[in-house]
C-alpha cells in the first residue's frame, strides 16, 4: 500500500474508534440504567430499555457508516495535502537521478519536517551541481594539459622523420623535457586522486619537522635563485600522511620560491600551535596580487601570471594539491596577498598533543640559501 492509502485508512480508523467509543459512552452512561421489560406507569407512553435500543442501533450504525466514508474520504484529501511537498521532492529526486542538477525544489510554508527536507535536498543539489562542474572543468584542463606535451612529441617525432639529417641530441632534449613535464603531471594528477579519497594511513607527525625538510630540500634552488629562507616555529604535533603533508609543504615552498622577486627576494616559513590547531605559514615577496586573482589560485591549472617556461615550472597543481591535502586532513587553506607583494598562505590543521611533549623550536634563516643546522 502506498503511504497515502496507509494515512487514509489510519485516519478512517480513528474516526472510526473515535464513534464506537461515543456509542459505548451511550450505551455506558444512559442505557444501562433504563430497566428493560415493560413499565407500567399511568399516563403517556414510556419506552424501556428495548424500545431504546431498537429506536437508537439503527441510527448509530448509519452514523458509524457515515463516519467511515467520511474517514476515508477526508482521510485521503488530507494525506494528499500533507504529501504533497513529498511529492515535490520526489520529482526533485527524480530529475536529479536523470542528470538535471539544476533544479531546486525552493518549497514555501512554515518550516516543519518537511521544509527541513526540501531545503537539505536544495543544498546538496547545489554541492552537488558544483562539484560535477568542477569535477568537470578539472577533466577538460587535464586533458588539455595532457595533450599539450603529447603533441608536441608527436611534432617532434615528424620532425624528425621528415629530416633525418637534423641532430638528433637537441631532439632527445626537447622529448626528454615534454616527457618529464607529462610524468610530473600524471604524478600530480595521482597524488590530487588520493588525497582527495583519502585513501592513506595516518600517523602522529610533526609539521616544524615536515616542514623544516620541504625546506632543505629546495635549499639548491633558493641558492640558485639568491633568495633568502627565513624558517621559525614551534613543535607541532598533528595527525596524517607524512608524505602528503611533506609533499603539501614542498608545493607551498616551491610556490614561494618560484613565484618571487628577480633577485634579493625573501621566503617567511612558520609553524605555530594554537589551542586546538596547527599552523604552517608559507610568505613570500614579489608582485603585488589583486584579491580576485589571489581568490582563484587554487583552482586547478590556473597560474598566478604568465606561464612559467624554466627548468622548475609547475603543472598548475601546486596550490590545488595543497588544498585538497589540507582538506584530506580535516584542515583548512587561506590565501592572502601581501601589502607589500607577494602571497601569504595559512594551512591550519587539527592538533594533536600527545601526553608526553617536548618544547622544540627551529629558528633559523637562510640567506642565498645558506643556513646552520636546525637545533632540533
Amino acid at each position: 500500500m502506498s503511504v497515502r492509502l496507509k494515512l487514509t485508512l489510519s485516519y478512517a480508523g480513528f474516526v472510526m474508534l473515535a464513534g464506537a467509543l461515543l456509542l459505548a459512552t451511550v450505551w455506558v452512561f444512559l442505557l444501562r440504567y433504563v430497566p428493560d421489560g415493560p413499565i407500567r406507569v399511568l399516563g403517556p407512553f414510556v419506552p424501556n430499555q428495548s424500545d431504546l435500543l431498537s429506536a437508537f442501533a439503527p441510527r448509530a450504525a448509519a452514523v458509524w457508516a457515515f463516519l467511515l466514508v467520511f474517514g476515508l474520504v477526508g482521510g485521503w484529501i488530507l494525506a494528499g495535502r500533507m504529501l504533497t511537498p513529498l511529492t515535490r521532492i520526489t520529482q526533485a529526486t527524480r530529475m536529479a537521478a536523470s542528470g538535471s542538477l539544476s533544479h531546486r525544489i525552493r518549497l514555501q510554508g512554515p518550516r516543519d519536517e518537511f521544509r527541513e527536507l526540501a531545503d537539505a535536498f536544495d543544498t546538496m543539489l547545489m554541492r552537488l551541481e558544483a562539484h560535477v562542474a568542477e569535477q568537470q572543468r578539472f577533466a577538460a584542463n587535464a586533458s588539455h594539459e595532457l595533450r599539450t606535451p603529447l603533441a608536441i612529441s608527436q611534432t617532434l617525432l615528424d620532425v624528425a622523420r621528415n629530416d633525418l639529417n637534423r641532430d638528433t641530441g637537441e631532439l632527445l632534449d626537447r622529448l626528454h623535457t615534454v616527457n618529464t613535464r607529462a610524468i610530473n603531471l600524471t604524478e600530480a594528477l595521482l597524488l590530487l586522486s588520493r588525497a582527495d579519497k583519502r585513501s592513506f594511513t595516518r600517523l602522529h607527525v610533526d609539521l616544524s619537522l615536515i616542514a623544516e625538510e620541504a625546506t632543505e630540500t629546495l635549499l639548491p634552488l633558493a641558492e640558485k635563485r639568491g633568495l633568502t629562507i627565513e624558517t621559525s616555529g614551534d613543535m607541532t604535533p598533528t595527525i596524517g600522511s607524512h608524505e602528503l603533508l611533506l609533499q603539501m609543504t614542498t608545493n607551498l615552498v616551491h610556490n614561494a620560491i618560484v613565484h618571487n622577486l628577480p633577485e634579493q627576494g625573501t621566503v617567511w616559513v612558520t609553524t605555530s600551535v594554537q589551542p586546538k590547531a596547527v599552523v604552517l605559514t608559507v610568505e613570500n615577496t614579489g608582485e603585488k596580487l589583486a584579491p580576485q586573482l589571489v581568490s582563484t589560485l587554487v583552482e586547478p591549472f590556473q597560474r598566478g601570471t604568465k606561464r612559467i617556461r624554466t627548468d622548475h615550472a609547475g603543472v598548475g597543481l601546486g596550490l590545488a594539491i595543497v588544498k585538497s591535502i589540507a582538506q584530506a586532513h580535516d584542515g583548512t587553506l587561506a590565501l592572502a596577498p601581501r601589502p607589500a607583494g607577494g602571497l601569504r598562505v595559512t594551512v591550519r590543521l587539527p592538533a594533536h598533543h600527545p601526553s608526553r611533549s617536548r618544547s622544540a623550536s627551529w629558528p633559523s634563516s637562510f640567506p642565498n640559501g645558506a643556513r646552520e643546522s636546525p637545533s632540533s
